[in-house]
């Protein structure tokens, strides 16, 4: 649409108001007074796309889109006039002519013309073509409805929308609205033109959506591409681990290393046995530690630090493995190829233990509703038991090894287990469907995303690899550097959105590699022995622990915080400056 000219008739100059216009992604139809009106300018057509002239260092950004989109990004913002301009000095229009024309015709309710117009613009797709009759022809009938013209709504109806012969479930609720106009929910009942041409603003934005890019530009595209850029940026940005990092326009993204929790803020040392396991809680206020002396410990953690909550003892034999509920309250517990325990956390009392007559249980977890338990057995099965202590059902087979980690998916769903030394099982225990994961290395641990849609996998060559779980099961990345000769060693996800990967090492080691690069960020000092398993706190991306052979847990954090802890040893707790 061109400028609006003095001379035309000024019912013709105040059919569409300027709050209407400003919607429309050519902001030159503003009636403000524009010097150099682009009236004719909007009349020619777009330059061709062969031989076109670009711009950038890389030659890969083609002037003519490069121009239209910062012009419609002034237009969204409300700056009419220097849209106006970059068209006018540029002398590249924004639209063609036509989809100008096209656009006065949807806001001014000229329908037939606008769908006569919409068929010479040079759409290709059929499909498209009808799509977008469709919604222009829909809401000529809804605004024949709500001025009460029935039969013309009905004609509309039978003779243009019907004979498209897409969308048959629409084309049944707008008769149904004929018949009971209590059913016309999907219009707004308009009884001002304001109203009017705010739904057919709304009309406009569809339309838009439907058609080519090319031929009208997306609503915020340049907005969206600045997004896209500064996420990539924030991506590739090995150490990015802060939700209070801002992005500047101004300058490529990068963080420091500081963001990584490297420095030792805790030594926690209640265990008198090495400490084979260790788990937050899902709000990341406790955390859980399981040791060779056959007890686990609750921490909780706070503002000040993390202090000893409950020593649970009860088990005979070593515990291999901790369990949060999924609303933090309870905690199963897991002795080598012994019984489960269930704990209350806030009072550190045993609920209820979970056994089988001549078996051992080796492994334990939560349905995601708290309501039931899984346990594998040293019989290769699996079992779901009620919390009472009823078993409810057993999954029997080549199901679990000896010393093995289950995992549950948060919808309840699959069940993932280590079924051979190396192949990982994915049971749909509802479509009793079972998927593997097989590598070439025996597997002695892995570790399930907080999305579901991850699997860390540890394997005996040293070596842990990333899988894809969602639909087909693929390798991603592979994560090196870290050692294992003997013992089970336990690696994590963590970090901001989980962008991190953390393991522990023989080598009394703690290692964080960047998740999408796979490259080695940090080796952490520190332990005097293995460390067996890491947990990152799920709330906090910058709190790490880790559990080691040396009997003791460290608590990694930022250098910036250390300075705040005391030099003390109390309650099993001793505070590091972070040396080592």
């Amino acid at each position: 649409m061109g400028g609006v000219e003095d001379d035309e008739p000024a019912s013709k100059r105040m059919k569409l108001s300027s709050e209407e216009l400003i919607h429309l992604s050519n902001g030159s139809t503003v009636k403000e007074s524009i010097v150099g009106s682009s009236r004719d300018l909007m009349a020619r057509p777009l330059q061709s796309d062969g031989g076109e002239e670009v711009v950038g260092s890389k030659g890969v950004i083609k002037k003519v889109e490069f121009v239209r989109i910062i012009a419609k990004a002034l237009y969204s913002l409300g700056y009419r006039r220097s849209g106006a301009h970059l068209e006018e000095e540029s002398g590249i229009p924004l639209h063609s002519s036509i989809i100008n024309v096209f656009m006065r015709q949807v806001l001014e309710g000229d329908w037939d013309e606008s769908v006569a117009t919409l068929h010479n613009i040079g759409l290709t797709d059929e499909m498209t073509i009808k799509s977008a009759s469709f919604l222009i022809l829909e809401q000529k009938f809804f605004e024949f409805l709500n001025e009460e013209k029935v039969m013309d709504a009905l004609k509309t109806l039978r003779t243009e929308i019907s004979p498209l012969c897409i969308n048959h479930s629409r084309v049944r609720e707008l008769s149904l609205s004929i018949v009971s106009p209590s059913h016309c929910f999907t219009v707004r009942s308009p009884k001002q033109d304001t109203s009017r041409a705010r739904s057919r603003t709304k009309l406009l934005e569809e339309l838009q959506k439907l058609l080519p890019p090319t031929v009208m530009i997306p609503e915020r595209r340049l907005e969206h591409l600045v997004e896209q850029a500064l996420g990539l940026q924030r991506d590739a940005c090995m150490f990015h681990n802060s939700l209070d990092e801002e992005i500047s326009l101004f300058a490529d993204h990068q963080c420091a290393r500081d963001q990584i929790p490297s420095y030792a803020l805790q030594i926690l040392q209640a265990h008198t046995d090495e400490i084979w396991f260790l788990q937050f809680s899902h709000n990341g206020k406790y955390l859980a530690s399981s040791s060779h002396d056959c007890s686990a410990i609750i921490w909780e953690v706070d503002a000040n630090g993390i202090s000893l909550k409950h020593k649970l003892s009860g088990h005979q034999k070593p515990v291999s493995s901790v369990s949060w509920s999924p609303d933090d309250h309870q905690l199963l517990t897991c002795g080598v190829e012994e019984v489960v325990r269930r704990w209350d956390a806030s009072s550190g009392e045993c609920l209820s233990v979970y056994e089988k007559a001549g078996l051992g249980m080796v492994s334990c977890g939560w349905s995601p509703d708290g309501k039931w338990i899984f346990s594998g057995v040293n019989d290769k099965s699996i079992s779901m038991w009620e919390l009472d202590g009823r078993e409810l059902e057993c999954w029997k087979g080549q199901r679990i090894l000896k010393i093995s980690d289950l995992e549950i998916t948060s919808d309840g769903k699959q069940i993932i287990s280590i079924c051979r030394e190396t192949a990982i099982l994915l049971l749909d225990r509802e479509a009793k469907v079972e998927r593997f994961i097989e590598e070439d290395q025996t597997i002695t641990s892995f570790s399930l995303s907080r999305d579901n849609r991850f699997l860390l996998v540890n394997l005996l060559n040293q070596e842990i690899h990333l899988w894809s779980i969602e639909d087909d099961l693929k390798l991603v990345s592979k994560y090196r550097g870290h050692k294992r000769t003997r013992f089970i060693i336990r690696s994590c996800f963590g970090g901001l959105e989980q962008a991190f990967v953390a393991s522990g090492s023989e080598d009394s080691l703690v290692y964080i590699w960047h998740r999408g690069t796979g490259e080695l960020i940090e080796a952490l000092p520190g332990h005097s022995g293995a460390v067996n398993c890491v947990s990152w706190n799920p709330t906090n991306p910058h709190m790490l622990a880790s559990a080691s052979d040396d009997r003791t847990i460290r608590i990694w954090g930022l250098n910036n915080l250390s300075a705040k802890q005391k030099d003390t040893h109390g309650n099993g707790i001793h505070y590091s400056n972070g040396g080592t």
